[in-house]
């Protein structure tokens, strides 16, 4: 065999241009980039020099040779040609791996089988023995790739993936490889920054991930150092006296790395469950000596205490995948500008996101951008110098024991500079001006009438589709989803600007702020769990008070705009006996028991539902004389036989639950439904009837039937004026006889 073979080094998309410079640097020669990887030339002792030091590629391909192949039989045959007693024992196992089509070949599946199939024929003609197929420890991995009609044959040289350093054993959720985050590093200068005696912080560390790469990087230590298996290790061309000299000479660079005085490497984590993970993996790794792991949140993380010290802060901040996360990625980022502003002047900065727009929300300009894929979601890497002239915004000096409430703890601003507000776009602007002047006018009414929640702003500028409701120090946004005419980047540009705009206008802290996208429910959705906090608030109404949840399900549990319906039963209900059909939480069961009714029976489907309302009448101390029923309202009405003197009707526009037959559609069926629920409605009583379809027809026989009014007017208090279409609402009651 020759002693210089072509080498390629297969790495993730977007990787191609650092791995072509980090393999010149490991010897390899007439270095060529290709998708997802690099070829060059290089020998043996190259090939080894790689898999022990490459930080980027994930696999070390050695390529035995290249042949045309127009046919599965051309290939079997193609596979043939070599000679394959030079490289695995008739009694050894070996695994391929088979990538590319063409050629009648038309799955990977089937090209790896004419693959494994001429290896094993060629050893049994030869030695009367064939080789088993293990796809865990082969003793030899074949890795084809067939492109345009030419077959590449190579022999992997790694084994299993190169970016699997051993000492990553326990991790979090949606973790960044090992080799991506270092080429973040990379990118980010750290080799640089380490060289000159630089600091390295993490202050979303996770498992601790950079840490480990950025430890290894400045402690010199090979990342495949401590790997104990290879993908040469049984290969018969392997030469374990050449293997044992650059190992050795690896383990001696370690050795003096770590003997000098460690760098200050520090990571922060405000998931306690990560902190001894992490802790875990940097053990493993070697470096305990080198890294430290805190817990905290983003607003305890402090560089170097020395002053003079400066360096590098890197974070990969979390995805948004839960209702609400729009609102708390974008406070997120204004809290780490905020932070980097104020305490990291003169250092570097790395931002790691999925969601570059948030990036331009912390108020540093950033100098330089890459793209990089992390799995199949394009990135981007954001470097930022933290010096005054890049800071979007100005900065001014705190005031005496000034302190604010963030992710849920009272944290005391230091005595040092801090940052002022993240500087509002112009539409910014305009939205916090209108959130403003209708707080200013809606507060005074609200204060007046003792009301906690109300709704402050709903879709007033079309082209911020949001509605914003107050309940108590909580702000609840609900997003309209915008219709396809609107381009869905400009849309969450606007998002992003009324979501940096809320905190300012209200003066809120931005944690007590909550968003969720209004959308059409069906089915399970309409009473499905959207969160898991479980972190329910009192607030007050007409006396009463009621249980709300902002973050765990689409709705918080109390409907506002039926607040001038609920103190009108509240009014009417003394002594009456009261049924409050599709019921949700019992809101309007609160204020009829808080008004005196001598009974109430409440009917919902759902038990989640049931169960809240259980417990806001529990909170005002109803229990006896208040039933609840789970089971589908229309077949209730069919079977019950009592009679009531005051009904409370207000359906969802749809249902399809699973406990129930059928489909509800209150348009189909409201007809129905009141005929049912007037059968039930005593002499002299009164049934409230409302609901939200935009598109609803009363059914005009019903005019003929009973005594109707509408009173949707009536029941609109001013926060919702504005939005007369919010719901429609009737008043019905049996026609007089003659």
């Amino acid at each position: 065999m020759s002693d210089r073979y072509e080498l390629v080094l297969t790495c993730p998309k977007s990787l191609e241009g650092l791995l072509a410079e980090e393999a010149v640097g490991l010897g390899l020669a007439e270095v060529r980039e290709q998708v997802a990887g690099v070829r060059g030339l290089g020998d043996l002792e190259t090939a080894y020099r790689l898999c022990l030091w490459s930080r980027l590629a994930n696999r070390v391909l050695l390529v035995l040779g290249r042949f045309p192949v127009g046919s599965p039989d051309e290939l079997y045959q193609g596979v043939q040609t070599f000679d394959w007693q030079d490289h695995l024992l008739p009694s050894g196992s070996l695994a391929v791996e088979f990538n590319g089509h063409g050629s009648g070949i038309d799955n990977s599946h089937f090209g790896a089988l004419k693959v494994k199939d001429a290896i094993v024929d060629q050893l049994r003609r030869h030695s009367g023995q064939r080789p088993s197929v293990d796809k865990l420890n082969p003793d030899l991995r074949i890795h084809l790739r067939l492109e345009r009609g030419e077959a590449v044959l190579s022999l992997d040289l790694s084994g299993y993936s190169l970016h699997q350093r051993g000492y990553r054993l326990q991790q979090g959720v949606a973790p960044l490889k090992e080799n991506l985050a270092a080429a973040i590093l990379i990118r980010a200068g750290w080799p640089r920054i380490a060289a000159a005696g630089g600091a390295l912080v993490d202050p979303m560390c996770g498992v601790g991930t950079f840490l480990v790469e950025a430890g290894m990087m400045a402690a010199d230590l090979a990342p495949n150092l401590r790997r104990e298996r290879w993908g040469f290790g049984n290969w018969l061309g392997h030469v374990p006296a050449l293997w044992k000299k650059l190992h050795a000479e690896a383990e001696e660079r370690a050795a003096a790395g770590l003997a000098r005085p460690p760098l200050w490497i520090r990571g922060y984590e405000a998931d306690p469950r990560l902190i001894q993970p992490a802790r875990n993996n940097i053990e493993r790794a070697g470096l305990d000596g080198w890294i430290r792991v805190y817990q905290g949140e983003l607003a305890t993380f402090e560089p170097h205490p020395d002053r003079g010290q400066t360096g590098l802060v890197v974070c990969n901040p979390p995805y948004g995948e839960r209702l609400g996360d729009p609102a708390s990625l974008l406070y997120l980022y204004q809290h780490l500008g905020e932070r980097l502003r104020g305490r990291c002047e003169g250092w570097e900065a790395a931002v790691f996101t999925g969601a570059p727009e948030l990036g331009r929300r912390m108020g540093i300009r950033s100098h330089k951008q890459y793209a990089f894929w992390n799995g199949a979601l394009l990135c981007k890497l954001l470097l930022f110098k933290v010096v005054p002239e890049q800071f979007v915004t100005d900065r001014s000096e705190p005031a005496p024991g000034d302190a604010r409430m963030i992710g849920g703890q009272l944290v005391e601003r230091p005595p040092a500079v801090r940052s002022a507000p993240a500087r509002l776009s112009e539409g910014g602007r305009m939205f916090a001006n209108r959130l403003q002047k209708n707080f200013k006018s809606l507060g005074k009414w609200a204060r007046r009438e003792g009301i906690e929640c109300y709704r402050l702003y709903d879709a007033d500028m079309p082209e911020y589709a949001l509605a914003v409701d107050l309940y108590r120090d909580w702000v609840h946004v609900q997003e309209y989803a915008p219709p396809r005419s609107v381009d869905p980047e400009k849309a969450q540009v606007r998002l992003l600007d009324a979501l940096a705009a809320i905190p300012q206008a209200l003066d809120i802290d931005p944690a007590r702020v909550v968003i969720k996208r209004r959308e059409r429910q069906a089915g399970s959705r309409q009473y499905g769990r959207q969160d898991q906090q479980g972190r329910f608030m009192e607030v007050g109404e007409g006396g009463v008070r009621l249980l709300v949840n902002l973050t765990d399900y689409l709705d918080t549990g109390l409907f506002l705009d039926h607040r001038p319906l609920r103190l009108r039963i509240q009014r009417e209900a003394a002594g009456k006996r009261f049924l409050n059909l599709f019921c949700y939480t019992a809101t309007a069961t609160v204020h009829a028991a808080k008004g005196g009714a001598r009974g109430t029976t409440s009917v919902d489907l759902s038990k989640t539902y049931l169960d809240w309302a259980r417990r806001n009448l529990a909170l005002n101390g109803f229990s006896e004389k208040h039933r609840l029923e789970q089971a589908d309202v229309m077949d209730w009405l069919a079977a019950d036989r009592g009679e009531y003197e005051l009904i409370f009707i207000d359906p969802p526009t749809f249902s399809n639950s699973k406990r129930m037959e059928g489909v509800f559609d209150v348009q189909r069926d409201h007809t129905r439904l009141l005929d049912l629920a007037m059968a039930r409605l005593a002499r002299g009583g009164v049934l409230y009837f409302s609901n939200n379809f935009r598109k609803f027809q009363l059914d005009p026989l019903l005019a003929q039937r009973y005594a109707l009014e509408e009173i949707s007017a009536q029941t609109l208090d001013p926060d919702f004026v504005r939005n007369p279409k919010i719901h429609r609402a009737w008043r019905l009651q049996a026609k007089q006889r003659d």
